[in-house]
């Protein structure tokens, strides 16, 4: 598929071609074959994970392996995405911009509705202001491509949805949550997490980019076998737990399943509103409903003490969202070009 619709122009910049951002191209047959079966694969690991930890109390001594394989997974996941070509992303102001929109504007007032349910649990309501107001970059990407999304501009936009999230998050958060909220968040175990999980291997992402280019192939060739390993960590570590606490966390459920249905629709509506291309508008849908589980959970457990609902229900929400990605891969597609049929008012 063409990175931009024939005759619109070209919208890559000068000596930066979407062969440089998206390495799929260049990944081997090994990486493709995981790429195209990557939904199966990470389902299949939920339920071995869930198996091992209800099957073995002793799973849970593997927690402390979560925060490490999470780092290793944002190294891979930003040696994927072209770090020392953020302003690429600028070059399509208007895909950015309703990405932004939907991301930090209309997701956060779907969240405060749907936190109205929670609020009188400040554990369970941490846990799902932090996951859900945290848009996803990594597996969105290849995601979006699946359903024949533009999964160029995707990646583009993904360093600027990591940083815009990271400056958003701590005042959406007492904004929505309120100061209960932002006492959870300690700074000694919060800034640790950030310094050792996500600046470290941010920084040494960029070093790589900058010097040594060539092992940016790195990133894609580790992206779903670290996802997979991480998924296992966390599902096994956190079945027990999440067990015990069956009742408390099986609430949020349906708010993630309302989750997923608005925002789908949102994301649609908004990018017909702004007339994108519809590969276009598929991204900004799965980008509207994929959330930044993995890289927040290291946040969530570093809480203190009381509060381990918190994890549980990031766990749960990650859940969730494969299951709710791989049924979008397929009526995404469909949505898109009904959407698209009733505004020319062409044959469907």
């Amino acid at each position: 598929m063409p990175p931009c619709p024939s005759g619109t122009g070209a919208w890559v910049p000068p000596r930066l071609t979407f062969r440089t951002i998206d390495h799929t191209v260049d990944g081997g047959p090994v990486t493709a074959w995981l790429e195209r079966h990557q939904a199966v694969l990470y389902l299949f690991t939920l339920v071995i994970g869930m198996f091992v930890g209800h099957l073995l109390p002793s799973a849970v001594r593997l927690e402390p392996a979560v925060n490490p394989a999470i780092a290793l997974l944002l190294l891979s996941t930003f040696l994927s995405i072209p770090l020392v070509h953020l302003a690429a992303a600028f070059r399509d102001l208007r895909f950015l911009g309703v990405l932004l929109l939907v991301n930090f504007l209309v997701a956060p007032v779907v969240v405060w509705v749907l936190s109205r349910f929670v609020v009188h649990d400040r554990a369970v309501l941490t846990g799902l202001l932090l996951v859900l107001l945290a848009p996803c970059v990594n597996w969105v990407i290849v995601f979006t491509g699946l359903a024949g999304g533009d999964r160029a501009r995707m990646t583009a936009a993904s360093p600027t949805l990591m940083l815009a999230q990271m400056l958003l998050l701590p005042a959406l958060l007492m904004l929505i949550g309120g100061p209960g909220v932002g006492l959870h968040l300690t700074a000694g175990p919060f800034l640790t997490t950030l310094l050792w999980v996500f600046l470290l291997p941010l920084g040494l992402a960029v070093l790589v980019q900058l010097r040594a280019p060539r092992l940016e192939r790195i990133g894609q060739a580790l992206m779903v076998p670290t996802v997979m390993a991480v998924l296992f960590l966390v599902t096994a570590s956190q079945s027990a737990a999440v067990g015990s606490q069956i009742g408390q966390i099986m609430a949020v459920v349906p708010l993630f399943v309302a989750f997923v249905l608005i925002m789908t629709t949102a994301g649609l509506a908004v990018g017909r509103l702004f007339r994108l291309p519809e590969p276009s508008t598929r991204a900004v849908m799965f980008s509207a409903v994929a959330r930044n589980s993995l890289v927040v959970l290291p946040f969530a457990l570093a809480l203190p003490p009381g509060t381990e609902a918190a994890a549980l229900v990031v766990v749960t929400q990650t859940m969730v969202e494969l299951v709710a990605l791989v049924v979008l891969v397929r009526i995404a597609p469909r949505l898109s070009r009904v959407a698209e049929g009733r505004e020319t008012g062409g044959e469907l």
